[in-house]
């Protein structure tokens, strides 16, 4: 069957549709830059329309594709298989509507996803410190495309991997939830939000900074690009949008720093089994390292000193579910407490003993959990060894097993 040369116009319309007064929504499901990674995102809770940050235009519609136009490099996209009727995304996303007719949505999506369109659209950003591109590069990038049924087949193979990834994460969400019954069976008496401790005579509640190290992330100059993403040099730079698609673990992050920015700048480096938190803009966002990392500046590190008193497992859930409204804000511009606050935020301390043993009872869970994340980025790898080759015809679907 003959490909046809085009451009991303030809499969699809581009910002279709915005918010406009005569919305039917009170209230919305918002996506932001920070709420959608590679592939995945967060799925937030409602907010007023009212209250929406203005940047929230775009309206998202089931088959719909959002690929990030603000710092493309970061390779943030997702497809909307089932969308809410309230989805709204942020004008720093370009919304992408198959043709009907001539194009499969996830042929789109994959289409876009493709590391060689990625590298598109950052020769073409502009802006230093706040790098962009105009949707309509996206648009008029020249194509070479097949018949929809063939689209079709390649979406259909490629789809066989996301698929065991989204039952992966499933799996994943059942034994986090295990995990946390047994938090709460042990430890959800401790309520900080009114103040009072009601707690075991061989209990105490610290401040954070008694019973860890806790360090705070730093980003290098932005205008200075040789810090970043470079080739041979890599060491991963966490942000809140990297925690946010995280589960459980810290895994991958969007961007890596060079090992001579760790130095020049004095960068803090989070060691395996460190407990990562989002203290700005989006506060109360948890992560476990599984190996030397970096973090920006809205990040805070805890880090474990005596694992016969603390460990990952336990502090985890502790601040993934602390009532953080409690600590007040400390930003005029948006939600955010200080590292101060964070030092001293107030930690349940419980005996050696009942850590040890809620450590075990979880463990393997804990373990599980790593180990369909480390299936999922095997399966992504072979994803996206496949992908370029069948998106530009290398391998011809009707002779692929």
């Amino acid at each position: 069957m003959k490909w046809e040369k085009g451009n991303v116009f030809d499969l699809c319309d581009i910002n279709p549709e915005n918010i406009s007064r005569n919305y039917p929504y009170d209230f919305v499901r918002y996506y932001d830059i920070t709420s959608v990674g590679s592939g995945v995102a967060t799925v937030n809770d409602e907010i007023p329309l009212s209250e929406a940050p203005s940047r929230a235009k775009r309206v998202v519609k089931n088959s719909d594709t959002i690929l990030a136009t603000v710092r493309p490099g970061n390779k943030s996209y997702y497809y909307f298989k089932s969308a809410y009727e309230n989805s709204i995304a942020s004008t720093g996303f370009a919304v992408l509507r198959p043709k009907v007719d001539k194009t499969d949505p996830r042929f789109l999506y994959y289409l876009v996803s493709e590391p060689g369109f990625t590298a598109y659209l950052v020769a073409y950003e502009q802006g230093a410190n706040y790098p962009a591109v105009n949707p309509d590069i996206i648009g008029n990038k020249p194509i070479v495309f097949p018949p929809l049924l063939i689209q079709r087949r390649i979406a259909s193979i490629l789809s066989t991997y996301d698929d065991l990834i989204e039952n992966n994460l499933k799996r994943i969400k059942l034994l986090e939830e295990k995990a946390f019954l047994r938090y709460k069976s042990e430890f959800d008496f401790f309520k900080p939000s009114n103040g009072i401790y009601i707690i075991p005579e061989d209990w105490s509640v610290k401040r954070a900074d008694e019973i860890f190290k806790i360090n705070i992330g730093k980003t290098p100059p932005r205008e200075q690009i040789e810090w970043f993403n470079d080739e041979d040099s890599k060491v991963k730079w966490v942000s809140i949008k990297d925690i946010n698609n995280s589960t459980v673990f810290a895994f991958d992050a969007s961007e890596t720093v060079t090992e001579m920015a760790v130095s020049k700048f004095n960068m803090n480096v989070a060691k395996a089994h460190t407990v990562l938190l989002s203290f700005k803009l989006t506060v109360g966002k948890v992560a476990i390292t599984t190996e030397d990392m970096t973090t920006n500046e809205a990040i805070a590190h805890f880090n474990i000193e005596d694992e016969s008193q603390m460990c990952s497992e336990y502090i985890y859930f502790y601040l993934k579910n602390f009532p953080y409204d409690s600590l007040g804000s400390t930003s005029s511009i948006g939600t955010a407490i200080n590292s101060k606050v964070v030092k001293a935020m107030p930690v349940l301390l419980p005996p050696k003993q009942v850590i040890s043993e809620y450590k075990k009872d979880v463990a393997n869970d804990f373990n599980l959990i790593q180990n369909l994340l480390k299936q999922n980025t095997k399966l992504r790898e072979a994803r996206d060894i496949l992908l370029p080759k069948l998106i530009s015809g290398q391998i011809e679907v009707y002779n692929f097993n």
